[in-house]
């Protein structure tokens, strides 16, 4: 039975990954905060010897990371540091969770060879973390497989984040107020997210870098018209038109490489996630 070590398992996605993987027959360690600073190794010489190491563990919401650029930096970065030299220690394999990190594309669908840009602190933390991923690929022979997910939503979500703000909304106030209505975005639910990170234990072989997006973008428009849709409501809308700096307004993933490598594509459509998590708040 392969063991897995999963960091950041009681976070939002690590909540939803482990019994998923205890269910598909692997030996789990799920290491959350209470288990030590993931950024220090003497934190991970406390970690069973495992075959993989799936690392999930930082900091993630964009917003915080502009007033805390250098704590971003140091957890992001230097946990997957550390993650690495646990994999060059036990010869063990790497699925490391990355993130959007193409800036305003070109050309839509955005593949995986578009250079990538940080736009923010957050995206420097993880674009600085790849660049380790494939510095210990090359210089120390660990294989590394990076996932770059697209917009994660799903039950258990961090009401910080828009889909559950929306839903909130919809659920308990007189009207649905957001920033800006138009930048669209390409969102994954959380389960093919897991479906993903699964297909990639049996694919893990030198570097290799995957999207992991639904191919297909919505506005938050979109996202407010569905969630009501579905609630049957009909609440007004209130946009503060606030255009971020620099804003993104449309990111569509091209995974025809998942597709074609890992065998995998997404189940879920948006209507359908949205369900799902609003039975959460039945």
């Amino acid at each position: 039975m392969a063991k897995v070590l999963v960091t950041g398992a009681t976070g939002f996605i690590g909540k939803h990954l482990l019994p998923v993987l205890i269910n598909a027959g692997y030996e789990v360690f799920g290491a959350g905060s209470k288990d030590g600073d993931i950024t220090q190794l003497e934190t991970w010489s406390g970690f069973p010897k495992c075959d993989f190491v799936i690392h999930l563990a930082g900091r993630s919401f964009v917003p915080l990371s502009w007033s805390d650029p250098s704590g971003f930096i140091q957890v992001n970065l230097m946990g997957t540091i550390a993650a690495l030299d646990y994999c060059r220690k036990y010869n063990a394999k790497l699925i490391f969770l990355s993130s959007y990190l193409y800036g305003n594309p070109p050309s839509l669908p955005i593949a995986e060879a578009c250079p990538t840009i940080a736009s923010n602190p957050y995206g420097l933390s993880k674009k600085l973390a790849e660049d380790a991923c494939g510095f210990y690929s090359a210089s120390y022979g660990v294989p590394a497989t990076i996932l770059r997910p697209f917009n994660v939503y799903g039950p258990g979500q961090n009401e910080n984040f828009l889909i559950p703000s929306i839903i909130q909304q919809v659920l308990n106030a007189d009207k649905v107020t957001v920033k800006d209505l138009e930048p669209k975005r390409d969102y994954i639910y959380i389960d093919d997210l897991i479906s993903a990170i699964l297909k990639s234990l049996n694919n893990i072989n030198g570097l290799n870098i995957f999207n992991v997006g639904s191919g297909i973008s919505y506005s938050v428009a979109d996202l407010i018209r569905t969630v009501q849709q579905i609630k049957q409501s009909n609440l007004p809308v209130v946009s503060g038109n606030e255009r971020r700096k620099d804003e993104i307004m449309d990111t569509i993933a091209d995974i025809s490489k998942a597709k074609r490598e890992l065998g995998w594509e997404p189940q879920w459509s948006l209507e359908q996630g949205i369900k799902k998590m609003l039975k959460n708040y039945e």
